[in-house]
């Protein structure tokens, strides 16, 4: 099993949202979180004043899925998220030792 994050700008999440949808993937985790990378924040001038605004609003998504999924996720997600700007955000791919449903007790795979 995989677990593929995304930190991704928030006005693309309904676009991913549905481009998963279309591969059947239902199941998400969606925190709000704030961050920068090249982009490095921007100032903003709020009632005359110039404020440094260094952190920058994003949506991490996080979505368990079986192995040969993972990839094609990943990209759907790219695809999805990508606005040819920078800032546009990062997948990471990594390795889920262990799941647990918790209603029923399930575990691995079948409880994805």
């Amino acid at each position: 099993m995989k677990l593929v994050v995304a930190i991704i700008k928030p006005s693309r999440l309904e676009e991913v949202r549905q481009a998963l949808n279309s591969l059947d993937i239902h199941g998400m985790t969606v925190t709000e979180v704030k961050g920068y990378g090249r982009q490095k924040g921007h100032s903003e001038i709020y009632r005359g004043t110039e404020y440094a605004v260094n952190f920058l609003p994003k949506l991490k998504i996080e979505i368990a899925v079986e192995d040969d999924q993972a990839d094609t996720v990943g990209s759907t997600i790219r695809d999805a998220a990508q606005t040819g700007r920078i800032g546009d955000g990062k997948i990471f791919t990594l390795d889920l030792l262990a799941v647990t449903r918790i209603r029923t007790g399930e575990t691995g795979a079948s409880a994805l």
